[in-house]
C-alpha cells in the first residue's frame, strides 16, 4: 500500500520510512526539510500546520494509511505557545485531511510523557507498570499537546470515516546512538544510563526504533483487526538502568515503595501487553546488546 510518514526525516521518521519501504510499501516521506534517500521513497517537503497546504499534500499522494509523527518532539525546543500550537494544529490538519480524502487508516505519535512525570510539583503513579488505562496528567504545553492530540485521534475515531490508532514510544535511540551519536535530549545513551537523576524524569524507558518501527509496520498491516480508536505503548522490555526500578523510583522520583516494588527484576515502568496480544509485536533490541 501507498503510507505517507509525516516526520520522515526524524530519527523515528527515517526508520519507519525504512521498515515500510523494506517491507514492499510505496512510501512518501513528508518533512519540512526532507532528507535525500538512494532508496526508491519519494521525499517531499510541506509545512502541515498550514490546513490548505496539508489537504492539498494528502490530495496530491492520495495515501491509503498515514503515520503521523512530525511534531516539536520534546519540551523547551521551542516556545510553550509555539510547542502548543504546532503539534496540535498538526495532528488536527493530518486528520481532518485524512478523513476528508478517504484515507483508510491514520496512525498517529503520541507520547509516554501525557503520563505527567517529570512534573515539577511532584508525580506518583497510581500502580505500576503503567498501562493505557493509567490516567494522563500534563502539565507543560508538550504533553498538553500530546493529550490535546489523542483526544483528537479519538474523536476521528468515533466518527466511523477509516480507522484512528495512537501509540506512544518511549525514549527513542536509533541505532547510531548506541555507537554514541549524540541522543534527542543531548549527551550519549552511555551518559545517560549512568546519569540516573537524568533517566529517572522519565521513569529509565526506551525504545530502539528499528522495534518502533516494526510496531508500525504490524499496526498498519493488522488494522483492520484492531479495534478503532486503541492506544499503544510502545517500549522496550527492560529499564535503561543498571539497577531495578524498584530501589530507582523511591530513590529518584519518590515515588512509595509499595508502589515501586510492583516492578521486578529489570522490567520496564512501562507495559506492552497490548501491542504483544494484538499484534504480535514483541521489542528485540535493548541497551545490554546493543549500547556499545
Amino acid at each position: 500500500m501507498r503510507v505517507l510518514v509525516t516526520g520522515g526525516s526524524g530519527r523515528l521518521g527515517r526508520n519507519v520510512v525504512g521498515a515500510l519501504a523494506a517491507a514492499g510499501d510505496e512510501v512518501v516521506s513528508v518533512d519540512t526539510a526532507p532528507e535525500q534517500r538512494d532508496d526508491d521513497v519519494v521525499t517531499f517537503p510541506a509545512d502541515l500546520t498550514d490546513a490548505g497546504e496539508c489537504y492539498s499534500t494528502l490530495a496530491r499522494f492520495r495515501p491509503d494509511a498515514i503515520v503521523h509523527l512530525a511534531a516539536i518532539p520534546a519540551p523547551g525546543m521551542r516556545s510553550e505557545v509555539r510547542t502548543f500550537t504546532t503539534n496540535t494544529a498538526l495532528s488536527y490538519n493530518v486528520c481532518q485531511s485524512a478523513a476528508d480524502l478517504g484515507v483508510g487508516h491514520v496512525l498517529v505519535a503520541s507520547s509516554p510523557t501525557v503520563m505527567g512525570y517529570g512534573n515539577p510539583a511532584g508525580w506518583q503513579p497510581s500502580y505500576l507498570p503503567l498501562d493505557e488505562n493509567h490516567p494522563v496528567a500534563p502539565w507543560n504545553a508538550y504533553t498538553m499537546s500530546k493529550a490535546a492530540t489523542e483526544d483528537v485521534v479519538r474523536a476521528f475515531a468515533r466518527r466511523g470515516e477509516g480507522r484512528f490508532h495512537i501509540f506512544r514510544p518511549c525514549f527513542v535511540v536509533s541505532p547510531e546512538e548506541w555507537r554514541g551519536a549524540p541522543t534527542q535530549g543531548g549527551g550519549t545513551v552511555r551518559q545517560r544510563l549512568e546519569n540516573r537523576s537524568q533517566a529517572a524524569v522519565s521513569l529509565f524507558n526506551y525504545v530502539d526504533a528499528r522495534d518502533a518501527a516494526e510496531f508500525v509496520r504490524l499496526l498498519l498491516a493488522k488494522a483492520e483487526h484492531v479495534p478503532n480508536g486503541e492506544t499503544f505503548f510502545v517500549a522496550a522490555a527492560d529499564a535503561l538502568a543498571e539497577k531495578p526500578l524498584s530501589e530507582l523510583l523511591p530513590e529518584h522520583m519518590s515515588v512509595p515503595d509499595e508502589i515501586a516494588g510492583q516492578l521486578t527484576g529489570t522490567a520496564s515502568a512501562f507495559d506492552t501487553s497490548k501491542a504483544r496480544g494484538l499484534l504480535g509485536w514483541e521489542p528485540t533490541y535493548d541497551w545490554r546488546t546493543e549500547l556499545v
